[in-house]
């Protein structure tokens, strides 16, 4: 359950950096230049937390949802935490890795692969948001190697359905991490206040 381990330790990144969100930066620029903040949190909080745990039960996301302003609402931090751990709970079932996960439009794909890219979303927009707030992202070499492995993967998916931005050259040598983002097209070295 190696998958679940990443996945566990970047859901309480997470919490951590949702926490450390100043709510007079909701309105900032994110490495996400089509996002503010808040647009790019609600993102991160519907997909790896509520969409992390309805995946594991085969249940779809309520489509009231998709427009859900969960930084509006009291203490929004502490619920996205609360919702992770219930996410990664559900992931604690084995039966939750078994056969594959619909995605919609009669698409599925293998529980692992769709845990993989949870892990991928919680890793690189909890780097965004990081970023975004004057913070750091915490991520352990084994996962940022998992991350890099997803992104390497899917990135020509991804910038197919405009997820991802062109890619963004590094140092040779780079940390993995660094190479993850800079393959999904964001700028390791990004600060807010430059905006880039």
């Amino acid at each position: 359950m190696e998958l679940h381990e990443h996945l566990s330790a970047s859901a309480a990144e997470a919490a951590r950096i949702a926490r450390g969100v100043d709510p007079a930066l909701l309105d900032g620029a994110t490495p996400c230049a089509e996002m503010d903040t808040r647009a790019l949190l609600n993102h991160w909080i519907l997909y790896t937390a509520y969409g992390l745990e309805k995946r594991a039960l085969r249940e779809p996301l309520p489509a009231a949802w998709l427009d859900r302003d969960f930084t509006a609402e009291p203490d929004w931090a502490e619920a996205y935490a609360a919702q992770l751990d219930r996410a990664v709970a559900a992931w604690s079932d084995p039966a939750a890795w078994e056969g594959e996960i619909p995605l919609g439009d009669g698409f599925a794909m293998p529980a692992p692969e769709v845990a993989k890219m949870i892990v991928k979303e919680l890793v690189v927009h909890g780097w965004d948001v990081a970023k975004a707030t004057g913070q750091e992202l915490r991520c352990a070499p084994a996962t940022a190697e998992t991350v890099l492995a997803v992104v390497e993967e899917y990135a020509e998916t991804y910038r197919e359905y405009k997820g991802f931005a062109d890619p963004v050259p590094v140092p040779d040598g780079a940390p993995a991490l660094d190479r993850a983002l800079a393959l999904s097209g964001r700028d390791p070295g990004w600060r807010a206040a430059a905006g880039r």
